[in-house]
């Protein structure tokens, strides 16, 4: 029994060792060959997905392979250019003299005799006299003004200048009154340029009315530092007993 266990213990022994080595073995070539191929795919796949950089090309010449340069009195002529017909001359800029008889009589030009005895023209020395102005200068009105102007000074009737309507001897005698609104046109001279009838009691004062308004003076109105015309309306009244 003795000889049966030592034998079994020596098989075993070198069983063991040689399956060791030999597994060890596999077990390194296979661990060397998975981890050959997970670095050469991975460094495969990086070459794939690399971009290709661009590659420049420089080509060197010789001096000599240039050939001369061109010539900088070049003696061929520019192509000719043809014109069909005679060229004129230009005019412009020349004088033309004039006949005498082509020359205007009436001419407003100043001749070298006249511009001479004027003399040269120089700063004023004299003394400056009193300004002139003319008093019979009127503000020409464009056109009735519209029925409403802004105004900034509304014009007034001028004391004595405002004339009562003659009372008709009819209306006098029948013992009418009455009153009449005038829509009177002012003009930036405060003169009346138009008289219209607004509103009338009777028909018989109306014309004594108007003739009245075209009489009477007013103070032109004022907008923006300027006269401007406008409608005014002024009632007339026509009373018998004016004490009443």
């Amino acid at each position: 029994m003795a000889t049966t266990a030592a034998v079994n213990s020596s098989y075993g022994f070198q069983e063991l060792r040689i399956l060791t080595r030999k597994y060890s073995s596999w077990a390194l070539v296979t661990a060397g060959l998975l981890h050959a191929g997970g670095m050469g795919a991975y460094y495969g796949l990086e070459a794939l997905l690399e971009e290709d950089e661009p590659v420049y090309s420089v080509r060197i010449m010789k001096y000599s392979d240039l050939g001369p340069p061109p010539s900088i009195t070049n003696s061929q002529a520019a192509p000719a250019v043809s014109v069909q017909g005679p060229v004129a001359k230009p005019t412009v800029g020349t004088p033309v003299p004039v006949p005498d008889a082509e020359i205007n009589p009436e001419q407003t030009i100043a001749t070298q005799e006249e511009m001479a005895a004027v003399g040269p023209i120089g700063e004023g020395a004299g003394e400056g006299g009193p300004v002139e102005i003319e008093q019979d200068v009127r503000i020409e009105d464009e056109g009735p003004p519209p029925d409403f102007v802004p105004v900034e000074k509304q014009p007034n009737p001028i004391p004595g200048n405002n004339p009562s309507p003659v009372y008709p001897e009819i209306a006098r005698r029948a013992g009418v009154e009455g009153t009449v609104w005038v829509k009177i046109w002012v003009d930036k001279e405060g003169n009346p340029k138009r008289a219209q009838v607004l509103k009338s009691d009777a028909e018989l004062f109306n014309q004594p009315a108007i003739d009245a308004a075209m009489k009477w003076k007013f103070t032109p109105a004022i907008m923006n530092n300027g006269p401007v015309a406008v409608w005014v309306s002024i009632p007339f009244k026509f009373r018998l007993n004016q004490g009443r």
